[in-house]
């Protein structure tokens, strides 16, 4: 019998897991969802997952714990919901800040140079329509200032940019916070770092496109249900976006799945994703922006010790906080 099982581990995070679990563990791993292992039970007490793993209740009663190894946690919150069953959560809220954050400045300053076309315009050197705008003097947005969205802020100060913040919670002294209204309306770069919950999804609707700055650049590195894609298509088919990145998407898992299995979805934000990557002001990245190799060795680690943790002492030690 397996002690834990995980899911979703690519290659390298394997081999992560693998050299710093004790062996007085025994798992087994995959780099599979649960839907596309087609497991009909838990193979192990504890499953440790991503974000495009979708979670039978019906395990519950034969789990101990789920750990997701991602920073946000809206999944397990669901799964806590739908299931009422008491086992235990945990996620890892500190292993990739500077790493997404990295990967947030990458697609703005890719669209702002507008890259895509630069690249595709090199095979016959054609520099017409590819003049593109610096960071420095722009102002750049940041919706959800946690971990994540900090490292945002700083990186974007350090490139010159004016930041402003938009959070509920003023948590961090040298941000300057201003609503959303007041963040569409002047942004040149709009990057959402949100955690998702149950009040937000499409947060990033029509309504808030036709108050944004015409032109302005939007990235997304937090959850694709703040952002539909339908949406965001529309928007840049009017103009009033001029580029869009993304690393997370409304029904990734539909998604994720549609496209390593080459199997076509007719679902609508599936149809419309696809069509956002046809696109030479659009950057799309397969949910990636954790994964440097410092964030999957801090990742790796974390892992371990969460679950050493619940061994030892019968909890996480970053509990998802579901409650």
């Amino acid at each position: 019998m397996l002690d834990v099982y995980f899911y979703e581990a690519f290659e390298e995070e394997a081999a992560a897991l693998r050299r710093l679990l004790p062996a007085s563990f025994a798992a087994g791993y995959t780099d599979l969802t649960i839907q596309e292992a087609g497991h009909a039970l838990p193979p192990a007490p504890i499953i440790s997952v991503r974000t495009q793993s979708l979670l039978p209740t019906t395990w519950a009663p034969q789990l101990q714990a789920i750990l997701s190894r991602s920073t946000g946690y809206d999944h397990l919150a669901a799964y806590s919901a739908a299931s009422k069953a008491p086992v235990a959560l945990g996620y890892l809220p500190l292993y990739c800040h500077r790493a997404v954050a990295e990967q947030a400045m990458l697609l703005w300053m890719a669209l702002l140079r507008r890259l895509p076309l630069q690249t595709r315009q090199f095979h016959d050197f054609h520099r017409d329509g590819i003049t593109g705008h610096e960071c420095a003097g722009r102002t750049l947005a940041v919706v959800g200032i946690g971990h994540i969205g900090h490292e945002v802020c700083r990186i974007g100060d350090a490139l010159g940019m004016r930041v402003i913040g938009v959070d509920r919670h003023e948590l961090h002294a040298d941000v300057n916070y201003v609503g959303i209204d007041a963040a569409l309306a002047q942004a040149d770069v709009i990057v959402c770092a949100m955690d998702l919950n149950a009040s937000n999804h499409g947060y990033f609707s029509a309504a808030s496109w036709r108050q944004v700055k015409r032109g302005a650049v939007f990235v997304n590195i937090s959850r694709g249900e703040l952002s539909p894609a339908a949406d965001l298509l529309a928007a840049l088919e009017a103009g009033r976006l001029s580029g869009v990145g993304m690393d997370v998407y409304n029904h990734e898992a539909e998604l994720a799945v549609a496209l390593r299995t080459k199997h076509p979805s007719d679902d609508p934000e599936v149809q419309a994703t696809l069509a956002l990557a046809r696109r030479d002001d659009v950057i799309c990245t397969p949910h990636n922006a954790f994964n440097s190799f410092e964030a999957v060795e801090r990742k790796s680690d974390h892992s371990v010790q969460q679950i050493v943790a619940l061994r030892d002492t019968g909890k996480f030690l970053w509990p998802a906080p579901v409650a």
